[in-house]
């Protein structure tokens, strides 16, 4: 994993007790050829009767040697595709600006010579 980010959230005091569970996640993959996969996903699953699950997944491929721009560029645009995919509150919608801001700054340090 080149970047990533992710946080979650659950009811209860316990996760594994939870009856409601939310999950975010950004990465950013890169391959030896160059080519970069960054990646979005969502998740809300519920236990309670008559309530959904909900999950939404959003990517994109970067083909060639992306810069850093590109990459940070990509990553904005997964968040803000997800986000408007995301079925939830404002609350929680309101972290993927937060996880956009850790995923670019979990990229690696680049040498500026």
């Amino acid at each position: 994993m080149f970047a990533s980010a992710s946080d979650k959230s659950h009811d209860g005091q316990i996760e594994c007790q939870a009856n409601r569970m939310t999950r975010w996640f950004i990465g950013v993959r890169k391959h030896k050829d160059g080519r970069a996969i960054v990646n979005a996903t969502y998740s809300y699953t519920s236990n309670w009767q008559g309530a959904r699950d909900y999950s939404a997944k959003r990517g994109v491929l970067l083909d060639g040697s992306p810069d850093v721009s590109q990459i940070i560029d990509a990553i904005h645009e997964v968040a803000n595709e997800i986000a408007e995919a995301e079925h939830n509150s404002v609350e929680h919608i309101a972290r993927w600006p937060i996880l956009v801001a850790e995923a670019i700054a979990d990229m690696p340090a680049e040498n500026l010579e």
